[in-house]
């Protein structure tokens, strides 16, 4: 087992594995080192024939604050590249296009296909890139006092690089929730479809364990098939060229407001805001 710095993985019972997020000071902000182990972890549970489902949950008052925002478009650390998009050293664009490919974009649709079951924990706040951790899994369990926020758009971004609003949430629902860039809480969510159950905090754990034995008790085979045929209505439904489309949007503005003075001004004042905010939940 690696020597994890950013996660805690266990097996609490037989049968589940539980991954949980481990950066409680930062709010659990994903810097390159956490997405990094996240994924080696997943592949872990992955690779183990007596893991049949995967809990994803998160130490801490909030689940996660989103991307690590100081670390800025370059990546610290050396890590084996996942995807096939490299140019991390290019110039211009490219080295933000190339690495929001790989962590970004490309563990999310990764982790959305993941052979066994998945179920994210969630409780706190989730913002921005901590909903890339969430929508990928195929269960959601929330607390009474969990909230979900896209705020995006306050830097003239079009929605998170994993775009599945829609799915998650219906269009008129969507477009509010991107659009206000207001939170939503747990029950919001659930009624909506984006969460399957909302308990109390306190049982957040417990509850989550129990949904996960129900699922660890059936036939390992059948369920990795169940899972494919149900991911398979993402791309029947125009999935796929919406996240292209949608990815490209995203880096489109990225670019448009650090070409523009005014733009530039903004993406500054966000990050140094949003930064403060990632540290202090």
């Amino acid at each position: 087992m690696p020597e994890f710095t950013q996660i805690i993985y266990e097996q609490p019972e037989p049968g589940i594995a539980r991954i949980w997020l481990n950066r409680p000071e930062a709010r659990n902000a994903q810097d390159t080192a956490l997405l990094y182990e996240l994924n080696e972890a997943f592949d872990i549970a992955m690779g183990d024939d007596a893991v049949r489902v995967v809990i994803l949950a998160a130490k801490g008052p909030h689940f996660s604050a989103g991307h690590d925002l100081r670390e800025g478009s370059r990546q610290s650390g050396d890590f084996s590249r996942v995807g096939s998009w490299s140019s991390q050293d290019a110039a211009g664009s490219e080295s933000y296009y190339c690495r929001e490919k790989e962590i970004y974009e490309g563990f999310c649709l990764r982790w959305r296909d993941l052979a066994k079951p998945t179920i994210a924990s969630v409780h706190g706040k989730a913002i921005a890139g901590g909903l890339m951790l969430i929508w990928p899994c195929d269960l959601v369990i929330a607390s009474d006092d969990a909230t979900f926020q896209d705020n995006t758009l306050f830097m003239g971004i079009p929605g998170v690089e994993y775009f599945a609003h829609v799915w998650e949430l219906g269009i008129r629902k969507a477009k509010e929730f991107l659009m206000t860039g207001a939170p939503i809480t747990a029950e919001e969510a659930r009624d909506a479809g984006m969460v399957n159950r909302v308990v109390p905090r306190e049982l957040l754990e417990q509850e989550t364990l129990v949904l996960a034995r129900q699922i660890a008790e059936k036939p390992a085979f059948g369920m990795k098939l169940a899972k494919q045929m149900i991911n398979a209505a993402f791309s029947a439904q125009g999935f796929d060229n919406v996240q292209r489309n949608a990815f490209n949007a995203h880096h489109l503005a990225h670019t448009h407001y650090r070409l523009s003075q005014d733009g530039s001004m903004m993406d500054r004042d966000f990050l140094a805001s949003f930064g403060k905010k990632s540290d202090k939940g």
